[in-house]
């Protein structure tokens, strides 16, 4: 891999691992600390999902309009200012404030990155997307693990752990990423080769692969909500469930070199991988149909891992040789938008659906959304140039 994009791969494992010291604590100090009901700790919480998705649309936009390394200084100054703020003032209501501001400030940088990523590495095809999942995740591995180890001596060590761990993201953007600014298209360009907008063809695909990313994003969250509230009511202790991510942080991380042989041999294109992936995932869901026991939970939940490291890098990857030239920016940024607006609508749909109808039912639900997925997969290339579908074939090569 070029050089510039370790520098960024390391800079996103260490924003990720600032992120993850906070996500996981926020419903606990909002409730336990800050003595609100957890109505209203979900609402900041939607709040602080809705600033990302907002984020993520701008950070797509700044990418075009001034360029990756801008983009991803301003979203880094952002964060940094909004974590020093909640550093100092983690009172209520300010704690809601400053966390909707986080929202905004890292939703910038997710599609940057990915743009950046396409852009550094373009030969690299599904690779570079690839490597930073896999840096992302092990940000998630490492900052949910210390977070609640720094947060038993002080919360306010956590908000501060934050504000180090962006700082060292932004000195990693300003050392290794300076020299490789990727300047954006002059407009003159972007309009003589998109002409008044990107083709139709490939709006309809980016259409349809967002709607299968957000609908499995709607169903991948209820691990953390809803199916975690039913393993309790199964009796299964809260370390065995905790467990379950363990299992997961383990296998995208390692199983790697095992998936990689696998992709090049089975799924030599990528609408195949997408619709693999997509079908794995319903596999994955209507195992816990029959789940009642930690064993078959962590069964559901190697399938379930499987197939989103089948599946997350290769939405972005397609989308990437989709955008036209001068709207990679742009494109990254209505993916990165949709999977944060899944992890938002997702718990509260499941919520009301378990509280409703039940966990079949609602198992059901999840299983009809990976369909449906597959089923947008499966379709979103039709219409497109000849050309869109070979550059497809090519980046699934690289893998």
């Amino acid at each position: 891999m070029p050089r510039a994009l370790w520098w960024l791969l390391v800079g996103m494992a260490l924003n990720v691992t600032g992120a993850s010291f906070l996500w996981p604590l926020n419903t606990i100090y909002l409730h336990e600390q800050l003595g609100q009901p957890l109505a209203v700790a979900g609402a900041v919480l939607m709040l602080n999902s809705g600033g990302s998705v907002v984020g993520s649309l701008l950070g797509g936009v700044l990418f075009d309009r001034i360029g990756g390394f801008r983009t991803l200084v301003a979203g880094a100054c952002l964060t940094m200012a909004a974590l020093a703020g909640l550093s100092v003032w983690h009172g209520w209501p300010h704690y809601a404030v400053w966390l909707a501001l986080v929202g905004i400030g890292s939703g910038v940088v997710f599609p940057a990155a990915s743009a950046y990523a396409g852009a550094i590495w373009p030969e690299g095809g599904r690779r570079a997307f690839n490597a930073l999942y896999v840096a992302q995740n092990i940000g998630v591995a490492a900052g949910s693990a210390l977070g609640g180890v720094v947060a038993s001596y002080s919360f306010a060590l956590v908000f501060w752990a934050n504000v180090w761990l962006y700082a060292a993201f932004l000195a990693t953007v300003v050392i290794g990423l300076r020299r490789v600014p990727l300047p954006p298209l002059p407009k003159k360009e972007r309009k003589r080769r998109t002409g008044d907008g990107a083709p139709r063809p490939h709006i309809r695909a980016l259409v349809l692969l967002c709607a299968g990313y957000g609908l499995c994003w709607m169903s991948y969250v209820q691990w953390s909500t809803t199916i975690a509230a039913y393993t309790r009511e199964l009796h299964i202790p809260v370390h065995h469930y905790s467990l379950l991510w363990t299992i997961n942080g383990a296998l995208i991380v390692l199983g790697q070199p095992l998936l990689v042989p696998l992709v090049r041999r089975f799924m030599p294109g990528m609408k195949r991988q997408i619709v693999i992936g997509f079908a794995v995932f319903t596999v994955s869901f209507a195992m816990l149909f029959g789940a009642s026991s930690l064993l078959q939970f962590a069964a559901s939940m190697i399938v379930l891992t499987i197939a989103e490291m089948i599946v997350w890098p290769a939405i972005p990857a397609v989308v990437n040789e989709l955008a036209p030239p001068g709207r990679t920016g742009f494109y990254q940024g209505i993916v990165n938008g949709t999977a944060t607006a899944g992890r938002m609508i997702g718990p509260v749909l499941g919520g009301w659906v378990a509280d409703a109808f039940g966990m079949k039912p609602l198992i059901g639900l999840l299983v009809a959304f990976a369909l449906l997925a597959a089923g947008a997969a499966l379709v979103y290339d039709r219409g497109l140039p000849k050309r869109a579908e070979k550059a497809g074939e090519k980046t699934a090569a690289t893998v």
